[in-house]
């Protein structure tokens, strides 16, 4: 065996005076590392039990194994458990094995440090050989990310040798992998889906936001009766949306289809005027046509039992229509006394 004369502390405690070492750490090499037990016995509680256990042998020259890694692996944790400092240049090279040598011996400091720095290398080709040892060494938080780097680039990680290798040798943990992929694929296209939902429930808090702008203000193009639409109108907020909306409105006035429920375009100015009863909350003085009529109607369907979905996407819009409120500055409007609708409600359009 060849012996180390010093513990590596490199001179991080070189300014006091250090006892002679009293423990001999053995490594697969055979070489052997001088150290402390008091202090070993401090940093690992594993490494205390194994210091305090009887010797069958009673002799002066105390030695503890740490097999299995590299010499300079041990080296480095040896450093650790005195100085608690690792470098970015001991880490890149001997991570796993620290890794390794934190879990084996309860060094959480270490252990941690190793998460970070490993988390922080992985790469396509290390990724399946990190997973297996964060798996051994209970790292949840490093597991998640090899699983999530495997997710993204699963088709360059199906390339590498160690997804071969893992395919003949852990089935178990590929089958894992795999279902971790579908179920984030499942996630990702439930997010989309949510995400188009919630933009289609906006745009619908929108449009009857601009509802309400035509039909009590009026707009470029379309207006109550009792005012010019023309004059001194210029684009609102909303223009897109509004704009839209006008001209579904002109077409809804002057369509000769909608009477026989033959229009496309009728019936979803139908549906939004719909939306907006069941979403208005002053219906005896709202100026949008049809308010009061599809109120009352929603009224009388609803003790025949009314429509889940419907009143889902009702729900849905008010909450956006409120979250909007909340988070959107106001369109400017002028104060004016709104006036009662007459009975002829699409008359009182100016088209």
């Amino acid at each position: 065996m060849e012996l180390n004369s010093s513990p590596p502390v490199d001179g991080v405690i070189a300014a006091v005076e250090m006892p002679e070492p009293d423990v001999h750490v053995v490594t697969s090499s055979g070489m052997l590392i001088p150290a402390h037990s008091k202090i070993l016995a401090s940093a690992s509680p594993v490494l205390e039990s194994i210091i305090e256990r009887p010797q069958k042998r009673r002799s002066s020259d105390r030695k503890i194994p740490i097999l299995g890694v590299p010499y300079n692996a041990v080296s480095v944790f040896i450093q650790f458990l005195y100085s608690y400092k690792c470098s970015e240049e001991q880490m890149e090279k001997y991570g796993i094995h620290l890794l390794a040598l934190a879990h084996v011996y309860s060094v959480p400091q270490l252990k941690q440090r190793c998460t970070r720095g490993l988390a922080q290398r992985l790469t396509v080709e290390n990724v399946v050989d990190v997973l297996q040892l964060a798996r051994l060494c209970d790292a949840p938080d490093l597991q998640l990310k090899c699983m999530k780097l495997l997710s993204n680039n699963f088709k360059a990680v199906e390339e590498t040798e160690g997804w071969k290798f893992l395919q003949n040798h852990d089935p178990y943990l590929e089958l894992e992998i795999l279902q971790f992929i579908d179920e984030a694929e499942s996630r990702r296209k439930t997010r989309q889906r949510r995400r188009e939902e919630q933009s289609l429930y906006v745009q619908l808090s929108e449009a009857m936001d601009c509802l309400e702008h035509i039909c009590s203000e009026g707009c470029t193009l379309v207006g109550p009766s009792d005012m010019d639409p023309s004059k001194h109108k210029g684009p609102c907020s909303k223009f897109s949306t509004c704009h839209g909306l006008q001209l579904l409105i002109k077409h809804f006035g002057i369509c000769k289809k909608r009477v026989n429920g033959g229009c496309v375009r009728c019936k979803r100015m139908w549906q939004l005027f719909r939306l907006h009863s069941s979403i208005c909350e002053q219906p005896d003085e709202c100026r949008v046509p049809l308010c009061r009529q599809f109120k009352l109607k929603a009224q009388q369907d609803r003790r025949g039992g009314s429509d889940e979905r419907w009143r889902l996407l009702v729900k849905k819009v008010a909450s956006a229509k409120a979250m909007s409120s909340l988070s959107l500055p106001k369109r400017k409007r002028e104060e004016e006394p709104r006036m009662a609708m007459d009975t002829q409600e699409m008359r009182s359009f100016k088209l």
